[in-house]
């Protein structure tokens, strides 16, 4: 382990209120133990600086790595000199910005991938008239990610992209989705299905399009991508692209350590989802 004093990895959580890293979390601390160090955990706001925050927690706590959970995907060298330690991105990879992929690792799914993959699932039922609900459309966020995915999905099954079906809220957090969801269905667009970028975001949206007279999946399928907990309790159930939780968090750690240990040079993993087939989008087997 070296000749450091500190046995400290640090692991900052982006966005407090997200239960999708609950699993994660829980898996990192179980395997950071295991590994013989300790974990320094920071929970910051969806706005905040994770960059400032990793920078302070490492001189505070003498961090020997960092592993990011969540973030944005634009950072650029001169925002990132301020850590002076290896840094893991956890469920998510820089790709907006210009650091280099030698420099750090990551571990996530192929998010442009599983967003298309919604898209198809709704197409292969017959939906043509698809809408989005994401963060925002250029927010250097895992929704820019999956709302290029579904644009690349429109355009593979040649289904003409219609502004007024795209929900941008600004925000990952459930009540605003249920909010933003609620304002758009009162404009009356005409739409049969809902991609959601994220579960949290369907399941706010899915009480939205509950309220205002409609029944899913038979007015409006809905599918989804991340697969928490909270989502397979749903009525109905989610239907939704799981990412494999415990098996990023183990994987996050895994280059941590050997990065730490100077056995392993910088890698990016990409791990498949799990498509979990709910009720609230009609699938025909």
């Amino acid at each position: 382990m070296g000749k450091s004093t500190s046995e400290n990895i640090g692991v900052v959580v982006r966005g407090m209120s997200n239960p999708f890293y609950t699993k994660i979390i829980t898996e990192i601390g179980d395997k950071i133990e295991r590994a013989g160090y300790t974990m320094v955990m920071q929970q910051i706001g969806a706005n905040d600086d994770e960059i400032f925050a990793a920078a302070k927690m490492e001189r505070d706590k003498k961090l020997l790595g960092i592993i990011f959970l969540g973030g944005r995907l634009n950072y650029s060298k001169k925002q990132l000199s301020s850590i002076n330690v290896p840094f893991v991105c956890c469920t998510f990879n820089n790709q907006y910005g210009d650091v280099d992929k030698s420099d750090y690792s990551s571990v996530c799914i192929d998010d442009n991938q599983a967003a298309h993959d919604a898209v198809e699932y709704l197409y292969k039922e017959g939906h043509r008239k698809i809408a989005v609900l994401l963060a925002g459309p250029e927010d250097g966020s895992v929704s820019q990610v999956r709302f290029e995915g579904y644009i690349r999905a429109l355009k593979d099954f040649e289904i003409e992209l219609d502004e007024n079906l795209i929900i941008s809220i600004n925000s990952f957090n459930i009540a605003d989705a249920y909010e933003g969801m609620k304002t758009w269905l009162a404009e009356k667009h005409e739409f049969t299905a809902l991609f959601a970028i994220s579960d949290n975001m369907a399941m706010g949206a899915m009480k939205a399009i509950r309220e205002a007279g409609m029944n899913v999946p038979n007015d409006v399928a809905v599918i989804a991508i991340d697969g928490i907990e909270a989502s397979e309790y749903m009525n109905p159930v989610l239907t939704t692209l799981c990412q494999p939780m415990e098996k990023m968090g183990a994987e996050a750690v895994r280059l941590m350590v050997d990065i730490i240990k100077g056995e392993k040079t910088h890698k990016h993993i990409l791990l498949p989802t799990i498509l979990r087939q709910g009720e609230s989008l009609k699938m025909v087997q």
